[in-house]
């Protein structure tokens, strides 16, 4: 089983940078499918990033060149740099996890979910 657990939210200007890590706990998450989504009051939950164990990325259409996904293998970490952060931008944001094959779209679901942390953008 994967525990995930997000930190690095907070309360920001717009135009300021945040940076938020996912730590997985209980396993080693480097053959996993790992990605980024946001929910917003109101709103359905949207994919933000995702990456794959070969370093593959799917970048959101609404984060493009302001937001980037990576990976510390060593760590068993995964963070989100978040640039140029918008009003929009705010929601909670959750890290996640599935096994499987590569799938360069959101259609396939995560299997592991983090609590969320909180961006708010100002």
């Amino acid at each position: 089983h994967v525990q995930l657990v997000e930190s690095g939210g907070g309360s920001v200007q717009a135009g300021t940078s945040l940076i938020l890590s996912c730590a997985a706990v209980g396993r080693t998450y480097n053959n996993y499918v790992m990605g980024w989504f946001r929910q917003a009051p109101g709103k359905e939950r949207e994919g933000v990033e995702q990456i794959d164990a070969d370093g593959s990325k799917l970048v959101g259409d609404s984060v493009k060149g302001r937001f980037t996904i990576s990976k510390d293998n060593a760590k068993n970490a995964l963070y989100l740099q978040m640039n140029s952060l918008k009003p929009e931008d705010t929601a909670m944001y959750y890290c996640a996890a599935r096994l499987g094959a590569w799938c360069n779209s959101w259609t396939v679901g995560f299997d592991y979910w983090g609590q969320g942390t909180q961006v708010t953008v100002s």
